[in-house]
């Protein structure tokens, strides 16, 4: 065998002697266990400091939305997120990494305060319930809000994936899916699309 042969065979025999060296083992621990977490988060007060209102509840409501728990944000508890909109309101469905949804969220929480705006409540998916009460806090949007974990209203208003994204409840319990405008900028577009 030529010089040139047995240092090919001795590379090679390198080579798979350190894949095998890291290579994971049924005995090893998980990485996530090795690596430091981000220390559990105290829900209470963070809803203190997001200071959102309670949601609002009732009977009735949308006939797809009867049956769909999500978790209200104010107060933490289970809620049917139909009896929360028993006539006309807004739907806003948002997640703390969707960097255009935080400037919607302002542009809802300025719309909800003029007198006679429609009900909003915004609907956090894809995100952490304590992340989404940090990011409310410190945008200063103090909308009603609800916790979907499961992205279950999503999947019930059979709505297109992609965020921000907003469904117009109608006074008879219909839903439209807002188009236009894709992200609302500014109040009188809110206006304009809920009428």
């Amino acid at each position: 065998m030529s010089a040139r042969a047995r240092w090919a065979v001795v590379v090679l025999v390198l080579a798979v002697a350190g894949a095998v060296a890291l290579w994971p083992r049924a005995d090893d621990p998980p990485a996530a266990e090795s690596t430091p977490s981000r220390p559990a988060q105290d829900l209470g007060l963070l809803r203190e400091r997001a200071a959102l209102p309670p949601c609002p509840s009732g009977t009735g409501g949308p006939a797809a939305l009867r049956g769909v728990e999500v978790t209200c944000l104010g107060d933490g508890t289970p809620l049917d997120l139909a009896g929360a909109l028993p006539g006309r309101a807004l739907v806003n469905f948002w997640a703390t990494w969707c960097v255009p949804c935080q400037e919607e969220l302002k542009v809802l929480d300025a719309y909800s305060r003029e007198p006679g705006a429609v009900p909003v409540v915004a609907v956090l998916v894809g995100s952490k319930e304590g992340d989404g009460l940090e990011l409310l806090a410190k945008l200063g949007v103090r909308l009603p809000a609800v916790h979907d974990p499961a992205d279950a209203v999503r999947a019930a208003v059979r709505a297109r994936p992609g965020l921000p994204l907003s469904v117009v409840v109608g006074g008879d319990g219909a839903l439209t899916e807002v188009a236009d405008p894709p992200v609302f900028e500014s109040v009188e577009q809110v206006r304009e699309v809920v009428g």
